[in-house]
């Protein structure tokens, strides 16, 4: 039979200036009579979520060359990123900054749409000099929050888009030694603001011992410098299939991956997606080869509503709770409306006041600087007028006729 809750409140005295809170009683459980009919809310929910559809936001940051765009094609079986043409033009250009370039795609399986958007990061760690490369990435994920939360203060919230970035795989060089400062410095900047999933790129390049010990070392880097990766949440009503699939992704982390989107022919008409070596063939699907089932586990079929949900709830709110708290708004009295509007007036006069003192300032600036280049002109144009004055006079002298001189006698006479 199933159960209910009934959830009993008790006021609280009432505060001036603030509507009274309830106070939480224990959960008393009641037995249901008879059959009710919200045990069909699951399949209300899916029915809405299948007309509506799904969207997803992944980042992916790394070298060149370590794999990015095949991984990506490869974990959503579709070409998003094209086939690099080996017949590329050289050229002396080098960027001077990380390039944020974001890749959208319409997929489909079995009934269910999934708006996947991709945002690639070219040119990261690949300078001379790579200090602040995690500048423009942590940019523009802030101003994927700073959209969003524009869209929360407007009038009409019905057509909200969510573009923030739910999951970031950031790839690790195959080094076999432990991260590099760069990566370490990225990971620690960017681990507040995006799901981090650290992803060890080309794994094949390694033995599987060699493989162990480079995620032992990874794992002793993160936990020294206490950054924040995604794990992988357990609830008390999971189930032991569940629980138990948590702890092997867990244990996987960071995951030792191969891409290939290339298909080979094993005979008989099988064919796996893999790399073939003179030594062998890798299969990317293949967990004895490396951790992309589980990667593609966790990030696609199990835990991307779980990614979404603590961006929202956790890594966005946070950014919120800043952001709102920079332009001085009371956050605890959103639940009294009228305050609520009190307290965007006054934010809304602050930022004009703020704008104005700015603007004011600017114009100051420009005001003085307007001035001193006049002054400068002027003092520029005098000293020519002087020079001018003295150079026409100078030649006047010079063509102004001598008087005659009589000449002397011999006798002086």
């Amino acid at each position: 039979m199933s159960v209910r809750f009934l959830r009993i409140t008790r006021e609280q005295p009432k505060q001036e200036g603030r509507p009274p809170l309830p106070l939480q009683q224990p959960i008393i459980k009641k037995k249901l009579e008879g059959a009710v009919g919200f045990s069909n809310l699951p399949n209300q929910v899916h029915r809405k979520s299948i007309k509506k559809g799904f969207h997803f936001t992944v980042m992916v940051v790394g070298e060149s060359g370590l794999g990015k765009s095949t991984l990506v094609n490869t974990l959503f079986n579709t070409s998003l990123y094209p086939a690099k043409d080996a017949k590329v033009e050289l050229t002396n250009e080098i960027p001077s900054t990380v390039e944020i370039q974001a890749i959208a795609a319409d997929i489909e399986e079995n009934g269910v749409k999934l708006k996947l958007t991709v945002v690639d990061t070219p040119g990261f760690g690949d300078f001379i000099n790579n200090e602040e490369a995690w500048n423009p990435i942590l940019e523009n994920i802030e101003a994927r929050y700073d959209a969003f939360l524009d869209q929360e203060n407007r009038v009409n919230r019905k057509r909200i888009v969510d573009t923030r970035v739910h999951a970031c795989l950031y790839f690790i060089a195959p080094t076999g030694h432990a991260l590099k400062p760069l990566d370490v410095e990225f990971m620690k900047r960017l681990a507040g603001r995006v799901n981090l999933i650290p992803v060890i790129a080309k794994s094949d390049t390694m033995t599987d011992e060699e493989v162990k010990l480079f995620k032992s070392r990874i794992l002793d880097d993160i936990n020294a410098n206490k950054i924040n990766i995604y794990q992988p949440p357990t609830y008390e009503n999971d189930d032991p299939e569940t629980i138990q699939e948590n702890k092997e992704i867990v244990s996987r982390i960071p995951f030792a991956v191969i891409g290939a989107d290339r298909d080979i022919d094993m005979g008989n008409g099988r064919k796996i997606r893999g790399r073939r070596y003179p030594w062998g063939i890798v299969e990317v699907d293949n967990e004895e080869h490396c951790d992309f089932v589980k990667l593609r586990q966790m990030l696609i079929r199990t835990h991307m509503e779980e990614l979404k949900e603590f961006t929202n709830e956790v890594l966005y709110e946070s950014y919120r709770t800043a952001k709102l708290a920079e332009t001085g708004v009371d956050l605890n009295v959103t639940s009294n409306p009228l305050r609520k509007l009190e307290a965007d007036k006054s934010a809304h006069d602050a930022k004009l006041a703020k704008m104005e003192a700015e603007m004011k300032a600017v114009f100051d600036q420009k005001v003085a600087e307007k001035e001193a280049r006049l002054k400068q002109a002027e003092e520029e144009l005098y000293a020519r007028h002087r020079e001018m004055k003295e150079q026409l006079e100078l030649k006047q002298r010079r063509m102004s006729p001598k008087p005659p001189t009589q000449k002397k006698g011999f006798f002086g006479k």
